[in-house]
């Protein structure tokens, strides 16, 4: 059986969101791969402690802070990676999440809940944080490949771009409208995008991580005991692996796409890590 190794050593990757659980894992996996990481997020800090253990490690990583929502501010970051790293010819779009204003208090509607006045309905979620939530899940997305993609397009040498959307875009799910919205949104603009660069040599793709446990997400999947939420549990009997997602599920995918050998026919997907979450009916 031939073996594979998957050598990354000429590759410079930006990634935004790198302080987040899923990207700083990915930061740390291209990197033990010989990639150079320029970990981006606003949260410096956060960016620069896992730069410092990758480069314990023995990597090639550097923090870089940035605002995804301003070009102008991701235009600077740019010019800094440049200067100090060199031109990405990689880009990991991974900075997203979720707000509490644009979710509903219940799963479904029942008439009298909009005049209630504890019950936060579909009619109560504020126009304002579902525009700073498709801002910070889709429209970052687009300002950042602008600004990190024009080299490697003009390049003449191609490039390889991995957004993160979610299984929401599969599935949506009950409460979080919006974020689902702009989900199912990073998965249409990743195959846009595809067919847009295929001339310049530019594939792009998508990872949509189905359940996985993170900072942002623990208190909604478990209690204050340990336990699974009765919401988890409903997750749990629709996921025919019957368990939650571990960040190591996700290396596969990731360094499958980030080779340019393994997946160099294979643009415009967005691959469902999920544990079977979106292919199963309930039945």
């Amino acid at each position: 059986m031939k073996r594979y190794h998957i050598d990354l050593s000429d590759k410079l990757v930006a990634v935004t969101g790198a302080a987040g659980a899923i990207c700083s894992s990915f930061s740390r996996e291209l990197a033990r791969a010989g990639a150079a990481v320029a970990l981006i997020d606003i949260n410096l800090e956060g960016a620069e402690k896992i730069a410092a253990e990758i480069r314990a490690e023995g990597g090639r990583a550097k923090a870089y802070s940035a605002n995804v929502l301003s070009r102008e501010s991701l235009e600077e970051c740019r010019k800094k990676i440049e200067a100090e790293m060199g031109k990405a010819n990689m880009l990991i779009n991974g900075a997203g999440g979720n707000h509490p204003m644009a979710t509903t208090d219940k799963e479904t509607y029942e008439p009298g809940d909009a005049a209630a006045e504890r019950i936060k309905s579909f009619f109560d979620l504020e126009s304002g944080a579902i525009e700073r939530l498709f801002a910070l899940n889709f429209t970052s997305i687009l300002l950042t490949t602008q600004v990190f993609s024009r080299d490697m397009a003009e390049s003449g040498s191609g490039g390889n771009i991995i957004n993160i959307s979610s299984m929401n875009a599969f599935r949506p799910l009950t409460k979080i409208p919006a974020y689902s919205a702009a989900k199912a949104a990073v998965s249409n603009f990743t195959e846009w995008l595809a067919v847009h660069f295929a001339g310049a040599g530019i594939r792009v793709n998508a990872i949509a991580p189905g359940f996985f446990v993170g900072n942002q997400n623990r208190g909604l999947l478990f209690d204050k005991n340990g336990a699974l939420t009765p919401r988890s549990e409903k997750i749990i009997a629709h996921t025919p692996m019957g368990r939650f997602g571990e960040l190591d599920d996700l290396t596969g995918t990731l360094m499958w796409l980030a080779d340019d050998e393994f997946s160099r026919f294979v643009t415009g997907v967005v691959v469902p890590v999920d544990g079977g979450f979106s292919a199963y009916s309930g039945v």
